[in-house]
């Protein structure tokens, strides 16, 4: 075997079954087409090696932080406070202040931020509830999250409640006061 045939051998492609793309195939079998001027390019870009400025990615409980303070924000009504300009407190004919608004349609500064920390209360309750599900090889533990998930959850609500029959005209709520 000559030099010059092993260099052509080990130019070859080596025969695979399948290994064809289907650019080699449709120029095998269509010459006339495509012909033997025609060719990919072959294109080499330039490897840049410098300096890069890579940030740290910020941890799962950042994100956290920054969804718990848009939805604190949001469940404040800024979108009404911006809107509509409601008054800081109110007061009455006596001239004593009020902090529930009579009107179930509309509120004070004041009752929004209590109901959305309320509501956010709320929401920390079901995610203690959430994290008591993680420690269930620690069972003392995770029954304490638990409880203080549900505790927060129920007094949450009942105050919303108290809040909303305060503005519906007295505090009678029925399961409360038999």
């Amino acid at each position: 075997m000559s030099k010059r045939e092993r260099i052509e051998r080990g130019r070859r492609k080596p025969e695979v079954i399948g290994s064809e793309t289907i650019g080699e195939k449709i120029k095998k079998r269509t010459p006339w087409i495509f012909g033997k001027k025609l060719r990919k390019p072959k294109v080499v870009y330039p490897k840049l090696r410098g300096r890069s400025l890579t940030m740290p990615s910020p941890s799962k409980a950042l994100g956290l932080v920054a969804i718990y303070i848009i939805l604190f924000v949001l469940q404040t009504g800024i979108v009404y406070l911006l809107y509509r300009e409601p008054p800081a407190l109110g007061a009455d004919s006596a001239g004593d202040p009020i902090f529930l608004y009579p009107s179930v349609h509309d509120s004070f500064i004041v009752e929004g931020i209590v109901a959305s920390i309320l509501l956010f209360l709320c929401s920390t309750g079901f995610l203690l509830i959430y994290q008591a599900s993680k420690h269930s090889y620690n069972r003392k533990l995770a029954i304490r999250i638990l409880v203080i998930g549900i505790i927060m959850i129920l007094s949450t609500f009942i105050a919303l409640q108290y809040i909303i029959a305060e503005k519906l005209g007295g505090a009678d709520l029925g399961v409360l006061n038999p």
